[in-house]
């Protein structure tokens, strides 16, 4: 995690061990960020940790100003403390802290928008696999190598009106294609054991998804969460156990599907945490690396990754369409009936009532919950994009039980349903609760 040393131009400055006051004739002069600070047993370091935001917003402002103010700072005892990062940041003004509650405002707005995309996504695949009942895996297929298409045509377009810049496209490739092949293997090991495992019982075990996206981020991103984080991350995962498995036989189902099976899709959500999380480094280095502090535009990283994906499913075709029941030699004329589906028409369409309007319709809101997704990772974090994901389960097993068009008699909401939604609503506050400071004093702390 990066700091923020408080740098203050002479005008008075009193400290003393356990208390900290500021006496200040102007202004705060700078803020220099400083990956170490050192201090002397008797004078503690003051050290301001910083969000996510606020980092973007120095680095704006370094943008601005065209050179860092400070080169290295020195401790209290005159050690150097190593290297200072090149910001140079002018006064925290009112306009600043709207810029802060702006990012916020903006934060919580991609989450709903992603909750309501997560839910659509959830009840339209529901609906496009009653027409492509029998075929399943062109579905997937198609949104898989559709998706490139889409991507590479939405990026030429941002590259010719200038948002994506040459500076972005000549990024490494080489993140991308870990990207791409952590999201084939995530849905390999995921096809494998959803082939075994009940339809209640895989919802259970998603849940090690969010825990695999904490211990990634403490790992590779330094990242250091507060209890009522934690807390709040148990309890929206104990929400989504409680709402889903309440009344349907999810233990057993795991007795019997064995535990090989349990943990193998424990090891696929391992591979798609490892994935969002790359996608943040991807993020987070090229703020650091771009001109003027600038982010890669998301399309970029989502056209690479999914090149990339298709590239691996290829690959994995042959041992892909075993697990869907599908020998490889007959490949080719499943994916003809399945085409033919797809649109309804020929021979072949009998019983595909519904295509192709609910199978587009999937795609297209599956694409957008993708982007929604993707766009609240880049602005807040993977562990704040998986609570909003993982949100959208209840909100969709509650619509599953109105009356639906094609899917028949609607389903029963689950005997454990109130609690479950208590509890994971409980967890999302829990999380994002701040705790008070309690004191009057300039302090400025916020967790990653």
């Amino acid at each position: 995690m990066t700091s923020l040393c408080l740098k203050i131009l002479p005008g008075g400055a009193t400290s003393s061990a356990g208390d900290v006051r500021f006496w200040q004739r102007r202004r705060l002069s700078a803020i220099c960020g400083v990956p170490y600070v050192h201090s002397s047993p008797g004078r503690p370091g003051i050290v301001l940790r910083q969000p996510r935001q606020w980092r973007r917003w120095v680095a704006e402002k370094a943008s601005h100003s065209g050179a860092s103010e400070c080169s290295r700072v020195q401790s209290s005892d005159g050690e150097k403390a190593g290297p200072m990062s090149s910001y140079a940041v002018g006064e925290f003004t009112a306009e600043d802290d709207r810029t802060i509650m702006n990012q916020a405002a903006k934060v919580v707005a991609a989450a709903a928008v992603t909750v309501v995309m997560g839910v659509g996504n959830r009840v339209l695949y529901k609906l496009a696999l009653v027409p492509l009942k029998q075929y399943p895996f062109f579905l997937a297929q198609l949104a898989t190598f559709g998706y490139v298409l889409v991507y590479f045509s939405i990026l030429t377009i941002r590259y010719r009106v200038g948002i994506v810049t040459d500076e972005m496209l000549s990024m490494p490739k080489t993140p991308f294609l870990v990207v791409g092949l952590l999201e084939a293997l995530g849905a390999a090991t995921g096809m494998a054991a959803g082939a075994m495992l009940s339809g209640a019982s895989i919802p259970i075990l998603s849940q090690t998804f969010l825990v695999w996206q904490i211990l990634l981020s403490m790992i590779f991103l330094g990242r250091r969460y507060k209890v009522n984080q934690l807390l709040g991350c148990f309890l929206v995962a104990t929400g989504v156990v409680i709402t889903v498995a309440s009344g349907s036989g999810a233990g057993n189902s795991l007795k019997e599907a064995g535990i090989f099976w349990s943990l193998l899709m424990i090891v696929s959500f391992l591979f798609q945490a490892a994935d969002t999380v790359l996608k943040e480094v991807i993020f987070l280095d090229a703020t650091r690396k771009l001109k003027q502090g600038r982010s890669v535009d998301l399309f970029v990283v989502n056209s690479f990754g999914s090149a990339f994906q298709a590239l691996f499913i290829c690959l994995l075709l042959p041992f892909l369409s075993k697990l869907w029941g599908v020998p490889f030699s007959q490949l080719p004329n499943y994916l003809k009936e399945g085409a033919a589906c797809f649109l309804n028409v020929g021979s072949l369409s009998s019983g595909c009532n519904g295509a192709p309007l609910l199978p587009v319709l999937f795609i297209i809101v599956n694409m957008g919950f993708n982007i929604s997704l993707l766009y609240l990772l880049k602005i807040s974090s993977a562990v704040v994009s998986c609570l909003a994901s993982t949100f959208s389960v209840p909100i969709s097993i509650y619509v599953f039980t109105l009356p639906l068009p094609y899917l028949g008699v609607a389903s029963s909401l689950p005997t454990g349903f109130l609690a479950g939604a208590i509890i994971l609503i409980t967890g999302l506050l829990v999380y994002a609760w701040t705790p008070s400071t309690g004191s009057s004093s300039a302090s400025l702390t916020a967790s990653t």
